[in-house]
């Protein structure tokens, strides 16, 4: 079960969201020989994308990516407006260690790219906290201005994230002192808690005394959105020459998909054929 659980402290002044993955994450990240630090890494990024998405009207693409100066030199992670979800990284073969220590002083950013051709927004900040969930949390502060907690585990075939946020001061009961008393019980929430714990049993062993109002579960997908239609696009994009370059040294193409790592081969015969066909129909460029 693939789900995502927004909810809300009515008398409190918070609101929040948890999300679980317990389907097609080996689809998603086994096809990459990611080592076990990174892969974690990868699982955790994915669980953010949800909870980022959760608390905004946007409707688009939304795009997490961390850019580091250690082993780990990128990791990546989208999620579209129907909560599609995909995720992969970059690493060197021995990278190892926890997110500080394979980050380093790198940046992150945050790319919304609007469904109906809206200008792309793209916010960039300092890497900060011993933890993936500690960074978004930094982000929350300097560039929304929301104060917020976060938890992201993922671990034995389960990926889990949880977020909480602060409503403005003096909305529905927000103020300072509730909000401690909230970052009060979710600091009793661990990473390994998370991972092997469902959300309904998360949220009643956190706020059990309190009033919560659970909103209707919305399913989340974990798949990559790359298929054999979209690759032939990309690889049109490139150009006929291009094409024809490689295809003299190489006899055919072969893509793989940077996220999922799925491979896609193309004989000669195969780019030849789409090439004739572009040029004797209109195209849609497909998104990837």
């Amino acid at each position: 079960m693939n789900q995502l659980t927004e909810f809300l402290f009515p008398d409190l002044g918070a609101r929040g969201a948890i999300v679980e993955f317990d389907e097609g994450i080996d689809a998603m990240l086994g096809s990459r020989p990611y080592p076990p630090d990174v892969r974690r890494l990868v699982g955790q990024t994915v669980a953010a994308m949800p909870l980022l998405a959760a608390n905004t009207k946007f409707r688009g693409r939304m795009s997490l990516q961390f850019q580091g100066k250690g082993d780990l030199k990128m990791l990546v992670a989208q999620i579209e407006a129907d909560l599609q979800v995909r995720g992969m990284a970059k690493c060197a073969e021995q990278a190892a260690g926890d997110f500080a220590a394979l980050m380093g002083d790198g940046l992150l950013g945050l790319l919304l790219e609007p469904e109906r051709g809206d200008q792309n927004y793209q916010a960039m900040v300092a890497i900060q906290g011993g933890s993936l969930a500690a960074a978004l949390e930094h982000y929350y502060a300097s560039s929304e201005q929301i104060p917020s907690c976060m938890r992201l585990a993922a671990a034995d075939g389960r990926i889990r994230g949880i977020v909480l946020q602060r409503l403005p001061l003096g909305e529905k009961h927000s103020s300072e002192r509730n909000w401690e008393h909230l970052c009060a019980l979710f600091a009793t929430l661990g990473e390994a808690e998370l991972a092997r714990t469902d959300a309904a049993t998360v949220l009643r062993r956190l706020f059990h005394a309190e009033t919560l109002r659970l909103f209707e579960p919305q399913a989340v997908t974990l798949s990559c959105r790359c298929n054999r239609d979209s690759i032939s696009a990309m690889l049109l994009s490139l150009g006929e020459d291009e094409l024809e370059e490689h295809l003299q040294e190489h006899g055919r193409v072969d893509v793989t998909c940077e996220f999922c790592g799925r491979d896609y081969p193309f004989t000669g015969d195969d780019v030849r054929a789409l090439m004739m066909q572009a040029r004797t129909q209109p195209s849609n460029a497909t998104r990837h």
